[in-house]
């Protein structure tokens, strides 16, 4: 038996994020909770990682607007509690204090009642939002093998894109090494295997437990601090030489394709969210829903299978790259390179082309929507165009953005 089989783990998800970028689709529910490619919400394919890696108690830290958060993982993530097995969901509690979570160190620090009941050797953080697969048990393993107290995911991007993310520059002659935290480096230097390319932080950790919880209880009282696992907890770590990196090239999943090998994606902005949804419903997608031995869990309620059949006029329906999801009825429309939701409607002679359907969306006969992103029971009334002209879009009050016509849950057309 290895020592990465004895070891203890507890998973922490932090899903507390406001997604201000991603407003409207965060204007009434947290970014963790914002569905993506039809059935899932984003907090799923973290929580589908964790489990999938084995480890099967987890606990979620939620804060901004966490109802239909909070609902969706008590309803999806039920474990047998025969073993032990948990996922929940905590809420900011103001344990030490009249205040909420001051950054997501500080969420770990005030949640730091869940450590001290489970006991874990190792604690794994990782965040809500993002879309990738990852055998988290891998890194925890080479973790433990390095004797760093925490070790951090991280992902190569072109040297050229450096200036867009936090970089991890690593010891040369120990690239697992971290040696410095840079914040969009302008010069930055290239891997040692690797010299076009750099490491960015994917938001993914892991901590021996008590090293984590010194850590975090001593920037409790840092003055000037942000609490903030990227921005002061970890560059603890590097300071005092404790830092390791685990370089996600190196993570191979069950099922995984050359294609889809390595797919991350940062779904912070709607341009990123919209970009990651065409990822899913080309041809051959660079990120594959198909991987039954790695599967992503969620839940979508009691819907029924979709359906596509000819109008009541007898217009013929006709779909290509598209992604359909339980409860759709496409009768007589067109649907092409678009994402449809459970309990969307499409009607005769209707044209869907590149757009991203939220649940329960209706699309009247003759209406015609391209290049949008409709949230949740939009409905778009009978030969109304969506996308065909930004002008005539912003005069109706909707926000038109990276070339992309997006309507807030429940937004109605103006009489």
């Amino acid at each position: 038996m290895s020592a990465n089989t004895r070891k203890r783990v507890l998973a922490i998800v932090l899903a507390g994020g406001e997604g201000k970028r991603l407003m409207p689709l965060t204007a009434d529910r947290a970014k963790p909770a914002v569905p993506f490619a039809g059935i899932y919400r984003l907090i799923d394919f973290a929580l589908s990682n964790v489990v999938n890696s084995g480890y099967l108690q987890v606990v979620v830290l939620t804060q901004y607007k966490s109802h239909s958060l909070d609902r969706h993982v008590t309803q999806t993530w039920r474990m047998s509690t025969m073993l032990g097995n948990y996922v929940t969901p905590v809420p900011a509690q103001q344990r030490v204090g009249k205040h909420w979570y001051l950054g997501s160190g500080d969420a770990i620090f005030q949640s730091l009642n869940l450590i001290k009941d489970e006991k874990p050797d190792i604690v794994v953080v990782v965040g809500a939002d993002h879309v990738y697969r990852m055998d988290f048990s891998q890194m925890v393993a080479q973790h433990v093998d390095s004797g760093a107290a925490c070790t951090v995911a991280a992902i190569r991007q072109p040297i050229g894109l450096a200036d867009q993310f936090g970089v991890i520059d690593v010891e040369p002659d120990e690239p697992s090494r971290i040696r410095e935290f840079l914040e969009k480096p302008t010069d930055p230097v290239g891997l040692p295997d690797s010299p076009h390319e750099v490491l960015a932080s994917m938001g993914n950790y892991v901590f021996d437990a008590d090293a984590l919880v010194e850590a975090v209880t001593r920037d409790s009282t840092t003055t000037g601090s942000k609490h903030d696992m990227g921005g002061d907890i970890v560059p603890g770590f590097v300071r005092r030489s404790l830092a390791g990196v685990y370089d996600y090239k190196d993570n191979v999943v069950p099922g995984a394709t050359d294609r889809d090998r390595g797919y991350w994606r940062d779904v912070g902005t709607l341009g990123s969210y919209y970009a990651a949804h065409m990822d899913v419903v080309s041809p051959l997608p660079v990120f594959n829903l198909y991987n039954f031995e790695w599967p992503i869990y969620t839940s979508y309620g009691p819907q029924p299978p979709a359906k596509v059949v000819q109008g009541a006029d007898g217009t013929l329906a006709r779909i290509d790259e598209g992604v359909l999801s339980p409860g759709v009825v496409v009768s007589g429309g067109q649907v092409t390179r678009s994402v449809l939701s459970p309990a969307v409607g499409v009607g005769a002679g209707a044209i869907v082309s590149e757009s991203v359907l939220l649940n329960g969306v209706r699309v009247g006969a003759g209406a015609v929507v391209r290049r949008a992103i409709l949230d949740k029971n939009v409905v778009v009334p009978p030969g109304a165009e969506i996308g065909v002209d930004p002008d005539a879009d912003r005069a109706r009050g909707f926000l038109v953005e990276d070339g992309l016509t997006v309507l807030g849950k429940d937004q109605e057309f103006p009489a």
